[in-house]
């Protein structure tokens, strides 16, 4: 069975005032979930968080670069990593954590069906 990686499990004991924090292994990385939503991700051993229209302008104004998940190619995910500071201060951590959440809760909420669901209620229609 894989390890834990420290991050993760620091993460899953800091961040519980937002609620159930989960980990879950995702890509060579984690997906971190509270209460069943993805809210961040570890990856390379450095945290990210989701980032939307209401989030995001805080992590730019900080000169933050969003997750690029392959070096060779331009994909980048609406992620970005929090300040270093925040991993050494727990209220400053739930800071960063709490628009994250609220990001990725916006986000679920404006989610597309899958192609397999699409595909799905046509043939029932």
């Amino acid at each position: 069975m894989a390890t834990v990686s420290e991050l993760v499990r620091f993460l899953c004991e800091s961040l519980t005032p937002l609620g159930a924090i989960t980990a879950r292994r995702m890509f060579g990385g984690y997906a971190v979930y509270c209460d069943g939503v993805v809210f961040a991700l570890v990856a390379r051993n450095i945290l990210y968080f989701k980032t939307d229209d209401g989030n995001r302008a805080e992590y730019e104004a900080l000169g933050l670069r969003p997750f690029k998940p392959f070096d060779d190619k331009p994909t980048v995910l609406p992620y970005f990593p929090p300040p270093d500071s925040a991993l050494d201060d727990p209220d400053e951590l739930l800071l960063w954590a709490r628009p994250a959440l609220a990001a990725a809760i916006r986000t679920a909420a404006v989610k597309k069906p899958s192609r397999k669901k699409a595909i799905l209620k046509k043939a029932r229609a």
